[in-house]
């Protein structure tokens, strides 16, 4: 039939407007009232090898007066994730039919994640698609003869306006395959139930032949699915887990689930974490466990995953209050819900007794010197760095380092300035963790929304202080973060061990060996090599007519001095091309927190309240 022929009056969406506190769209008119409404989902994957995941969705109950015509959107986000990833560029053949006759239903499709059926007074029917599934991320799906991975985002349509009705979904996996979710399963093989969407969404999938290890914690049931072959050993990583979960309910006062899974995903190079309310994506190198930096490292990423159970999943702004899986949801206060996660992922294993006091200060400079490595900072506000996370996190280019500041990042710095700060306020009877149980109690056991300035008056409460003036200059300004007046209280300092004690000058551009070639891969702003007119993505060929490599570069630059000129060649767009470049004095290349000299009692006192352990303990 001619699609243009259908009726259009059930497109009308409720207009909306911005609240510019909060972040969230306000409709002007109410979402239609929800009848009784069956929803059924049913994904199969019957040939693995071709990544095509196959799903039904049958409706059951649809009414004449809820209108002839069936409206399914597809998220293009998925929460946790602050990019528009428009998953419906994966869904395939299409199709809808009628349950009582198999007769197929007219349909059109009326956007980029909007499809229309007309159902012909149909109550039941069956809408079928495919999904092309090979991006192993936490984020997205994947599929292939050896498992399958999807999250709820990234496979699923949602009827506007029935957000909130149960659901069930049934499984069809290969022969030997079985499942692992957070969704409670029914009687019925492979079939699980969720309350509504928005716990369908939260609750990612694996299916195949994955290890699974049950342990307790507290005395909640909980698993560890691992996918994937490497040097993991469960019996040393399970009982590290068992610590972080002990630590982390301790400062909130308990586990907010009943049971919990953390789902490992083992690859080549993969890293990174997808935190949800009753489980954690993670995938993390399948060799990383050797290494006890490496270790370390995942243990870290475990503990902000977890950390997340409270804070962003319960304790989150009130632009996420309720998702609007259709387009970006704006908030300034990601550096809260990211960055403060990020402070205390490394805390907690010191806490939790994983790893020693030197392990912990030695990440912590890492981080601060990435901080103070990132021109970003002096280009880009916290508040703007959280706002703009849609568009610029995760679309770095070439100019990212120059022009952005990761929330993540500097949000860490921040809380760690915070913390400092209430702890000497208070002599470290109060500190960041009393923060974070306010607004538990406020905010995430309600799952009730926090504004900025809610956010910021739960801090002054607890720091017991106007913190205005910070605010305004570390969080919407780009002052520089002043880390030795919040670290002396406490007999430390921030020592930048600049590269002039290895007669390093300062050139300005990093590069890398890329199949045979030397290519510029970034030139920080105002440098000499930016003077020089080098660009990331050129060539590096030679210096003073000699050839250089991009592992030479820090050496060659030792037979020079600040204020020396040299000759640099490269291809520039595939032409030769040929600048002078003036050095300059050497930058600080590395940053790490020492004790001052000679610290007073009150710096000492200070210093075992907030680690622990004496302050001389980390001389040397």
């Amino acid at each position: 039939m001619n699609r243009e022929d259908l009726d259009q009056s059930s497109q009308i969406e409720p207009s909306q407007s911005i609240d510019l506190e909060t972040g969230r769209k306000t409709a002007s008119q109410p979402l239609p009232n929800s009848l009784p409404l069956q929803l059924h989902y049913k994904v199969a994957m019957p040939e693995p090898e071709t990544h095509l995941f196959e799903v039904c969705l049958h409706v059951t109950g649809w009414h004449h007066d809820q209108g002839t015509l069936l409206d399914l959107k597809m998220p293009v986000w998925t929460p946790g994730s602050y990019l528009v990833r428009e998953y419906a560029r994966h869904l395939q053949d299409f199709g809808a039919a009628s349950d009582r006759t198999n007769a197929s239903l007219p349909w059109r499709k009326l956007s980029k994640n909007h499809w229309q059926i007309e159902t012909q007074g149909h109550s039941d029917l069956t809408v079928r698609y495919r999904i092309y599934a090979d991006e192993l991320s936490v984020r997205t799906n994947h599929l292939d003869g050896t498992h399958g991975y999807f999250n709820g985002a990234a496979l699923f349509f949602y009827i506007p306006g029935y957000e909130h009705c149960p659901l069930q979904l049934t499984i069809v996996p290969p022969p030997d395959w079985h499942v692992s979710t957070p969704l409670p399963a029914l009687n019925t093989p492979h079939t699980f139930e969720a309350p509504d969407f928005d716990t369908l969404v939260d609750s990612p999938f694996e299916i195949g032949r994955h290890a699974v290890y049950e342990f307790e914690a507290l005395g909640k049931p909980h698993q560890l699915a691992v996918c994937g072959d490497g040097n993991l050993e469960p019996e040393r990583l399970i009982p590290d887990i068992q610590k972080l979960i002990q630590v982390e309910a301790d400062l909130f006062g308990g586990l907010p689930y009943d049971r919990y899974l953390f789902l490992l995903h083992l690859s080549s190079q993969g890293f990174g974490g997808l935190e949800h309310k009753s489980s954690c994506s993670l995938i993390y190198q399948r060799f990383g466990f050797r290494s006890k930096d490496k270790y370390d490292r995942f243990i870290q990423l475990v503990a902000h995953e977890f950390f997340h159970l409270w804070n962003v999943k319960r304790i989150r702004p009130k632009a996420l209050e309720v998702f609007d899986y259709e387009q970006e949801n704006y908030t300034p206060s990601l550096w809260f819900s990211e960055g403060t996660t990020s402070f205390y992922d490394l805390v907690i294993p010191y806490r939790a007794g994983i790893y020693d006091l030197r392990t912990y200060l030695i990440a912590l400079n890492r981080e601060i010197t990435r901080f103070q490595m990132t021109p970003g900072r002096k280009v880009q506000p916290l508040s703007e760095s959280s706002f703009d996370a849609w568009i610029k996190l995760y679309r770095a280019d070439a100019n990212s380092p120059n022009s952005q500041m990761s929330y993540y990042l500097k949000g860490e710095m921040v809380s760690l300035l915070l913390d400092l700060l209430i702890r000497e306020r208070h002599g470290n009877r109060r500190s960041m963790d009393d923060v974070m149980r306010h607004l538990w109690e406020q905010f995430g056991k309600p799952e009730v929304g926090f504004t900025p300035t809610q956010l910021q008056q739960v801090i002054e409460g607890v720091a017991d202080t106007d913190l205005t003036d910070f605010f305004e200059r570390y969080m919407h300004r780009t002052d520089d973060l002043p880390f030795d007046e919040y670290l002396n209280p406490f007999g430390l300092r921030l020592l930048g061990d600049s590269g002039a004690e290895d007669g390093v000058p300062y050139l300005g551009l990093t590069a890398k060996t890329e199949s045979g070639r030397e290519v510029v891969k970034f030139v920080e702003s105002g440098s000499p090599a930016r003077k020089a007119g080098i660009d990331a993505g050129d060539e590096l060929l030679a210096m003073n007519g000699l050839r250089v490599t991009a592992d030479q570069l820090a050496e060659r630059l030792r037979d020079f001095r600040s204020g020396d000129r040299l000759q640099l060649s490269f291809f520039h767009q595939d032409e030769l091309r040929s600048s002078t470049v003036t050095l300059a004095e050497p930058r600080a290349t590395r940053f790490q927190v020492v004790p001052v000299e000679q610290p007073s009692h009150k710096q000492a006192q200070n210093f075992l309240g907030w680690l622990g352990v004496p302050l001389e303990s980390i001389r040397g």
